[in-house]
C-alpha cells in the first residue's frame, strides 16, 4: 500500500491536521509534520489508542455474518431511430442515445460455526418431534390392541353363552319328543300298527298295507284327503292338540324349508314359540324419581298402559311426567310386578368397594400448604426453598392459582402447595387445607396479623391440621416478632415456649435466614404424624387445579395420595374421565408413574375437572364413562331444581314493577380454581336492588360461541388470563359488545362493584332549612291569599319546596309563588324577620299554620 502524508490522511479521516498531529503524539508516535508520511503500523497504533480511550476493547469480536454490497455502472448505446421525420420537405434522422446501467449485488457470508449450530438445533428439534410422534403412535397402538382384545373376549363369552343356550334348547326338544312318544303309546292301545310305527318296528302279519300312490293320487280331491289323514296323525302324535299357525288355512302352498331347520319324526315342522302358561312377573328397579316412559320400559309395557292405570287411580299424567318413588311402587304393584328400590348413588358406592392395597405401607413425603396474607412473602419463601423464580411470573406479584411443587431438601422430599393469599380465594385455600398434612402460616414481622391470616388459622383448625408459624421479614429494621406472637396468642395460637403446641420459626425469604430451621420443624412434625401410604395398587388422590391448554387440551394437576398412578391408567375425576396419555412434574419433566405425595400434571382427560374433586383409577373405561355420565346428569338435575326453586322464590318479587336490576356477565378464565373463586366473589356483590347474574362461566379462550351467548343475553364479557380468538374479536367489534381482559382478581371485583354502584338508585335526603309562623292572612287581587309570617327558624328561600302544616299535620305540599319584604321581592328571609308569603295553587292558608321550607339532597349509594 502506497504511503500517504499526514495531511492526506487527515483529509481521508475528516479531521484537521493539527488534531491528527496531536492524536499521533498522544498515541506515543514521533512528532510529525503535515508533509511527513505515515505508515500502516503507525495507523494501527493510532487506532488502538483511540479505541482504548473510547472504552472499546482492542480485540473486536468476529461478526457471525457479513454482508457485502457491490455496485457496477456500465453504459449501453440505444441505436438511432430508423424512422425519418419530414420538416419542410427535408429528411431528419434521430441520433443514437447513451444510457447508464447500474447493477447492485448483495452477498451475505455466514460463519460455518453458526450454520452448524443452527443445523444441530434443527436436527435436535426434528428428532424430538419424531420421538414424540412415535411415542403417541405407540400409545394409540397399545390402546387399540387392548380394545381389540377386550372385544374378542366379549365375543368369546357371547359365543359360549349362545352354545350353552343351544344345548339347553336341544335337551328341551328331546325331552318333549320323549313325552310325545309316551303319550302316543298310552293312548293308542287299540292300534298295533300305530304302536309299531311309533316304535319303528315293521307292521304285523295280516295287516293291510297302504297302497302305493299312483298317478291318479295327484288330483285335487286325493291331495285333500291325504292332507287330512296327515293332519290327523300329527294331531294324534301331539296328544290331540292342534298345531298353532300364523295362517288359518293349511292347505295353501308352503314355503321351502330353510337349510338347517330341524324336522320332527313324521315329517312335520314345529315353531319355537310357546304361549306362556303364567303371567311374567318382573322385578322393576325404582330410583328416587322416574318418568312414565322409563317406568313403562322397565315393565316391558306400553306407556299408554301405565297412563291408563294412573287414570284409574285418579291421576292424569303425561308420558314425560316425573313420578316419585312411592307413586311408582303403587303402579308397579297394581300391574302385577315386584318393585325394588335402588340407591341413586349405587354406582358411585361401588367405587368405594374397590379394594385399596394396604399391605405395604411406606413412609411418604409430607404435603405442606403455605398460607397467609397478601404480600407477606409466601411465594418468596417457597422460591428460596426450591431455588427458582415463581413470584416473578405472577400477575400483580400475587399468586393466582394453587401451585404444587415437590422439592428435595436436605431433610427429605417435601410437597409444597402455594395457595393464594387474597380474600377472594378463600375457597381455594379451603381446598388446600383438605389435602394437606401440615400448614405453614407465613406472617410478616413488620405487618402483623391480617384478615387472611385469621382465615388461614380457621381453615387449618377446620381441617384438624397442625400449624407451624413462619415469621417472615425479620431482617427489616421495623420487624416486631414478639408482637406477632402476642397477636396470634390472642387468637388461641399459643407458641411452644409459652406453653402451647405451635412451633414459631423466624425466617427471612430474602436472605434465607432460618429456612433450615423451618425445614427441620417440618420434618419433626412429619415424624410425629407418622405419615404412611401404600405405594402399590390403583392410585387415589385429589385434583389441585385444572386448565384448558390450547395445544395439549385439558390439563389437570393431581396430587397422588395413595397407590401408584401410571401412564395408560384410566383416571376418573368427578364428572370427567380419560386415559392418562402423559404425566409431567412442576418443572415439565416427563414421568411414567407417580407415587404418594407427588403432584403431577395429567393429560388425556375428557374435560377440565373441578378443583378439589376426588381422583381415582378404575379398571374399566366403560364403568368410568357410565359413572361420569351419571354425575353429569345428577349435577344437571340439581342445577335445574335449584334454578326452579329460585324462580319460585323470586316470582312475586319479579312481578313487581321494575324488579331487581341485574349486571349480566359472561366469564372465561384460564383455570378452574380461578373460575370458582371469581364466581363466589362476584355473586356476593349484589343486594336486593342490583344483583350479579353470571350467564356462563368456563375455562379456556373466548370463542365465537361465547360471544353469541353474550349477545343474546345482553351480557358483558370478562376474560381472566385468557384472550378472544380472531372470529370472536371481530364479532365483538361488529356488535359493539363490552369485552374486558384482567390478570388480577381484585381489578375484576373493583370494576364490577363500580358498575353495581352506577345502577343503584340514588338516595334522596330531605333537610328542613326554615319554618315560618303564619300570623295573619291578606287577600290580593293578583296572588290571592297572602300569609303574613314571621320566620321562626332557619331561612326561607324562594326556590325551595314547602309544606303547609296545620296542627303539625301536612295539609299541602308545593312551592312558593311570591316572597316579599314590604313591597320588595326577595329571594330569602332569615330568622326573626317578617315577610309575606304567597303559596302557589293554594288559597286556604289560615292564621296559626306553619310553612316548612326544605331542600332535597341526592346522595349516591354504594355497596
Amino acid at each position: 500500500m502506497a504511503e500517504v502524508t499526514v495531511q492526506q490522511f487527515a483529509g481521508v479521516v475528516g479531521v484537521s491536521v493539527d488534531r491528527l498531529v496531536q492524536q499521533l503524539a498522544e498515541a506515543g508516535l514521533p512528532e510529525k509534520a503535515p508533509g511527513d508520511s505515515i505508515s500502516d503500523d503507525e495507523k494501527s497504533q493510532l487506532l488502538s489508542y483511540l479505541r482504548r480511550i473510547h472504552g472499546k476493547h482492542e480485540a473486536t469480536p468476529e461478526p457471525a455474518k457479513i454482508t457485502l454490497m457491490r455496485k457496477t455502472v456500465s453504459e449501453i448505446k440505444v441505436p438511432a431511430d430508423r424512422g425519418r421525420a419530414r420538416t419542410r420537405g427535408l429528411k431528419v434522422s434521430t441520433p443514437a442515445k447513451t444510457v447508464s446501467v447500474e447493477v447492485r449485488k448483495q452477498r451475505t457470508y455466514i460463519k460455518r460455526s453458526v450454520v452448524a449450530e443452527e443445523e444441530a438445533v434443527r436436527i435436535e428439534k426434528e428428532t424430538a418431534e419424531r420421538d414424540r410422534a412415535r411415542a403417541e403412535e405407540e400409545a394409540v397402538r397399545q390402546a387399540e390392541e387392548t380394545r381389540i382384545a377386550e372385544q374378542r373376549a366379549l365375543e368369546e363369552q357371547a359365543a359360549q353363552a349362545e352354545a350353552a343356550r343351544a344345548a339347553e334348547l336341544e335337551a328341551e326338544r328331546l325331552a318333549r319328543e320323549d313325552r310325545a312318544r309316551a303319550e302316543l303309546a298310552a293312548s293308542a292301545t287299540e292300534s298295533p300298527e300305530l304302536i309299531a310305527a311309533v316304535r319303528g318296528e315293521p307292521a304285523a302279519a295280516g295287516a293291510p298295507v297302504p297302497k302305493a300312490p299312483g298317478p291318479s293320487d295327484k288330483k285335487k280331491g286325493a291331495a285333500k284327503g291325504k292332507g287330512k289323514e296327515r293332519d290327523d296323525r300329527e294331531a294324534a302324535a301331539r296328544g290331540g292338540r292342534k298345531e298353532l299357525h300364523v295362517a288359518s288355512d293349511k292347505s295353501g302352498r308352503r314355503r321351502k324349508k330353510p337349510a338347517g331347520r330341524r324336522v320332527l319324526s313324521g315329517g312335520s315342522s314345529k315353531h319355537g314359540f310357546e304361549r306362556p302358561t303364567a303371567p311374567v312377573v318382573r322385578e322393576v328397579l325404582l330410583p328416587e324419581t322416574i318418568t312414565v316412559a322409563d317406568l313403562a320400559q322397565r315393565m316391558s309395557v306400553k306407556a299408554a298402559e301405565v297412563i291408563k292405570v294412573m287414570m284409574t287411580l285418579g291421576s292424569m299424567v303425561t308420558i314425560n311426567q316425573v313420578l316419585d318413588r312411592e307413586t311408582a311402587i303403587v303402579i308397579v304393584e297394581e300391574m302385577g310386578h315386584r318393585s325394588k328400590i335402588v340407591r341413586e348413588d349405587a354406582m358411585e358406592a361401588s367405587l368405594q368397594e374397590i379394594p385399596v392395597d394396604q399391605g405395604d405401607l411406606e413412609p411418604r413425603a409430607p404435603v405442606v400448604t403455605i398460607m397467609g396474607h397478601v404480600d407477606h412473602g409466601k411465594t418468596s419463601l417457597l422460591d428460596y426453598i426450591r431455588s427458582s423464580r415463581v413470584a416473578a411470573g405472577e400477575a400483580g406479584g400475587i399468586t393466582q392459582h394453587i401451585g404444587a411443587y415437590r422439592v428435595d431438601t436436605s431433610k427429605g422430599p417435601i410437597t409444597f402447595l402455594d395457595t393464594p393469599g387474597h380474600e377472594a380465594f378463600t375457597s381455594m385455600r379451603a381446598r388446600g387445607a383438605k389435602v394437606t398434612d401440615i400448614v405453614i402460616l407465613v406472617v410478616a414481622a413488620d405487618d402483623g396479623v391480617m384478615p387472611q391470616t385469621e382465615e388461614a388459622v380457621k381453615h387449618a383448625r377446620a381441617g384438624k391440621v397442625p400449624l407451624i408459624v413462619a415469621v417472615n421479614k425479620i431482617d427489616k429494621p421495623d420487624a416486631e416478632p414478639d408482637r406477632i406472637k402476642q397477636e396470634l396468642a390472642n387468637r388461641d395460637v399459643i407458641p411452644e415456649d409459652w406453653g402451647g403446641d405451635t412451633q414459631f420459626v423466624y425466617v427471612s425469604a430474602l436472605t434465607g435466614a432460618g429456612v433450615d430451621n423451618l425445614l427441620e420443624a417440618i420434618s419433626l412434625q412429619a415424624e410425629v404424624l407418622e405419615l404412611k401410604a401404600s405405594a402399590t395398587g390403583p392410585a387415589r388422590g385429589a385434583v389441585i387445579e385444572s386448565r384448558l391448554d390450547k395445544g395439549r387440551g385439558p390439563v389437570a394437576t393431581v396430587l397422588v395420595q395413595s397407590g401408584r398412578l401410571k401412564r395408560g391408567d384410566i383416571l376418573l375425576t368427578g364428572a370427567e374421565y380419560g386415559r392418562v396419555r402423559a404425566m409431567t412434574d412442576a418443572f415439565g419433566n416427563q414421568l411414567t408413574e407417580a407415587g404418594p405425595s407427588e403432584p403431577v400434571e395429567v393429560l388425556g382427560m375428557s374435560g377440565t375437572p373441578n378443583a378439589g374433586d376426588e381422583a381415582m383409577v378404575v379398571d374399566d373405561e366403560r364403568r368410568a364413562r357410565e359413572i361420569a355420565a351419571f354425575r353429569i346428569e345428577r349435577d344437571r338435575e340439581t342445577k335445574l331444581s335449584r334454578q326452579q326453586a329460585t324462580k319460585l322464590e323470586n316470582m312475586f318479587a319479579q312481578m313487581k314493577e321494575g324488579g331487581p336490576t341485574a349486571v349480566r356477565l359472561l366469564m372465561k378464565t384460564d383455570v378452574q380454581g380461578s373460575c370458582e373463586a371469581l364466581s363466589d366473589a362476584l355473586t356476593k356483590l349484589g343486594n336486593d336492588e342490583v344483583r350479579v347474574d353470571l350467564i356462563s362461566t368456563g375455562v379456556g379462550g373466548i370463542n365465537e360461541s361465547d360471544v353469541n351467548l353474550a349477545m343474546a343475553s345482553r351480557a358483558s364479557i370478562i376474560g381472566f388470563n385468557v384472550r378472544a380468538d380472531v372470529a370472536a374479536r371481530k364479532l365483538v367489534e361488529d356488535e359493539g359488545l363490552e369485552l374486558r381482559y384482567y390478570s388480577v382478581i381484585y381489578d375484576v371485583i373493583d370494576d364490577v362493584k363500580a358498575a353495581i354502584n352506577g345502577l343503584l338508585s340514588p338516595e334522596i335526603k330531605e333537610t328542613i332549612v326554615g319554618i315560618a309562623q303564619v300570623r295573619d292572612v291578606f287577600r290580593s287581587s293578583q296572588f290571592g291569599a297572602i300569609a303574613g309570617c314571621v320566620v321562626s327558624e332557619g331561612v326561607v328561600k324562594r326556590s325551595n319546596p314547602i309544606r303547609v302544616l296545620r296542627n303539625n299535620v301536612v295539609v299541602f305540599e308545593g312551592e312558593l309563588e311570591s316572597l316579599r319584604r314590604f313591597k320588595d321581592d326577595v329571594n330569602e328571609v332569615r330568622s326573626g324577620t317578617e315577610c309575606g308569603i304567597g303559596v302557589k295553587h293554594y288559597n286556604d292558608v289560615k292564621p296559626g299554620d306553619q310553612i316548612e321550607v326544605y331542600e332535597r339532597t341526592v346522595v349516591a349509594r354504594t355497596i
